[in-house]
C-alpha cells in the first residue's frame, strides 16, 4: 500500500486556546494513539489534501521536526460544519507485525455482458473492511466484471485472499447485474439463442398459415 509523508510539529500545550491559535494559522491539531502515550502535534492544512480528498487508501509516514517518525493510519477527522475545514485528526500507531483493520477500495474492471444488454451494475459496497498486517494491506480490491450476465452477483466469499481478511459475511453481495424494464434477453449460450430464433419461426409460419386459412374461408 502506498504511504503519505506527513511533516508535523509536536505540541507542547493541549489547551483549547493553543489549538485556536493553530487553526487560526492554517495548522491541524492532531493526536498520534496507540503508543506508549499520545501524542499530540501539528502540521499545514495543505499537507493532508493526498490523504483526506480521495478515494484510496493509504497508510502514513508522520515526520515529526525533532527527529522521529512513527508509521500511522488516519482513524477519524473532524471538519467545520460550514467551511468544511479539518478541525482535528485522531491517527493510530501501526507496527509492521501486528494486523489492523482498515477500509480498502473497490474497483471494477471490464464490462459486463449484461450491463451490455441493458442490465443495471449494482455496487452497494464502495469500500471493504481488510485486516492484515501493513506490508500485506492492498491498494484496492479488483472485481472482473465481464462475465457477469443479467442476474448474476458476486459474492464476499468469492474475493478471499491468504494476504488479508474480509471482515464482513462469505454471503454479502458485493456487485450484481439486475435487470431493468429495457434489458434485453441475456442467453447464456449460442444454442439457446438459436432454439429462440427456431420459435420464432414456428410462429411466423403458424401465422402466414392463419392468415391463408383466413382468405379461403
Amino acid at each position: 500500500m502506498k504511504s503519505i509523508t506527513i511533516n508535523g510539529s509536536q505540541r507542547e500545550s493541549v489547551g483549547k486556546k493553543s489549538t485556536k491559535a493553530l487553526r487560526n494559522a492554517g495548522q491541524v491539531p492532531c493526536v498520534l494513539y496507540g503508543g506508549d502515550k499520545p501524542l499530540h502535534f501539528s502540521a499545514p492544512e495543505l499537507a493532508f489534501s493526498k490523504l483526506v480528498y480521495t478515494a484510496n487508501a493509504h497508510t502514513v509516514v508522520i515526520a515529526l521536526d525533532n527527529g522521529e517518525s512513527f508509521n500511522a493510519v488516519m482513524q477519524d477527522i473532524q471538519f467545520h460544519p460550514v467551511t468544511d475545514k479539518i478541525l482535528h485528526i485522531d491517527f493510530y500507531q501501526i507496527f509492521e507485525n501486528k494486523p489492523i483493520t482498515m477500509e480498502i477500495p473497490v474497483r471494477t474492471v471490464g464490462t459486463s455482458k449484461g450491463v451490455l444488454n441493458g442490465g443495471n451494475l449494482r455496487r452497494p459496497y464502495r469500500k471493504l473492511r481488510v485486516k492484515a498486517i501493513p506490508s500485506k494491506l492492498p491498494d484496492f480490491i479488483e472485481i472482473d466484471i465481464t462475465p457477469l450476465k443479467i442476474g448474476d452477483k458476486v459474492y464476499l466469499s468469492e474475493l478471499k485472499n491468504d494476504d488479508y481478511a474480509l471482515m464482513h459475511p462469505d454471503n454479502m453481495v458485493v456487485c450484481q447485474v439486475r435487470r431493468s424494464r429495457l434489458a434485453l434477453v441475456d442467453l447464456g449460450d449460442e444454442e439457446e439463442e438459436e432454439e429462440g430464433e427456431e420459435t420464432a419461426e414456428g410462429a411466423d409460419d403458424a401465422a402466414t398459415t392463419a392468415e391463408a386459412e383466413t382468405s379461403q374461408e
